[in-house]
């Protein structure tokens, strides 16, 4: 019994210092890979359609290409469809169907709000809530729990590509939370860190970089 007790003890122990060096060192590198202090603080399209979520996290890269080379391999996402440009394997292991691909697929370019598709046979459903064209596209669960914008906006360098997910975990129970919190964030970052270069990767591959593109210089008549 009191070998059980000695167990449960050191195992309680064990996570509450777990989750506290994670909140104190790890936490917000997680939720905001690549971002800058401008772009966390920043409204984007869709924050609205999650007011008050239990977790936000912005992660950031920047593309050395324009927001017209980028917005069709954002348009294209999902199972089924264009993937995820990230660990396939690690997407199917959760039968996912994820095929990332690595050309842009005319089928797959003409999304509309309102279309939807399934991340798997137990997973939510994602509609297209907010579409503008190279600038913003917005996915919503339609349970209300997780919007996932992306929004494109346009630097010396390129593209600064933003992702953001605003996440609610309604009535979960304090084991939930905890897992989410130290399996799942860490787990968000390290795919989608992997979708953000992988989205780079593709659109780069086709453009020409920022530096080499001709200056127009026009004539003072």
């Amino acid at each position: 019994m009191r070998t059980m007790t000695a167990i449960a003890v050191g195992t309680a122990t064990y996570l509450a210092g777990l989750a506290l060096g994670y909140q104190v060192l790890l936490r917000r590198k997680c939720l905001t890979w690549g971002a800058r202090t401008d772009e966390v603080a920043r409204t984007m399209p869709g924050d609205e359609l999650l007011a008050d979520p239990d977790i936000v996290a912005t992660r950031a890269i920047t593309i050395a290409a324009s927001p017209a080379a980028i917005w069709p391999w954002l348009v294209q996402l999902g199972p089924g469809r264009g993937g995820a440009y990230t660990y396939d394997w690690i997407e199917n292991l959760l039968g996912l169907n994820m095929h990332s691909a690595d050309e842009i697929l005319p089928q797959f370019q003409t999304l509309s709000v309102g279309d939807t598709f399934a991340l798997g046979e137990n997973g939510p459903r994602m509609r297209a809530a907010i579409i503008e064209p190279e600038q913003a596209l917005v996915f919503a669960s339609t349970d209300g729990h997780w919007v996932w914008a992306f929004g494109l906006y346009p630097s010396d360098e390129g593209t600064r590509l933003v992702s953001r997910n605003r996440i609610a975990l309604p009535e979960s129970a304090s084991p939930a939370r905890m897992f989410t919190r130290l399996i799942m964030e860490p787990g968000s970052w390290i795919m989608e860190r992997k979708m953000l270069l992988g989205i780079k990767l593709r659109a780069e591959r086709g453009s020409t970089p920022v530096a080499e593109r001709p200056v127009t210089v026009q004539a003072v008549r």
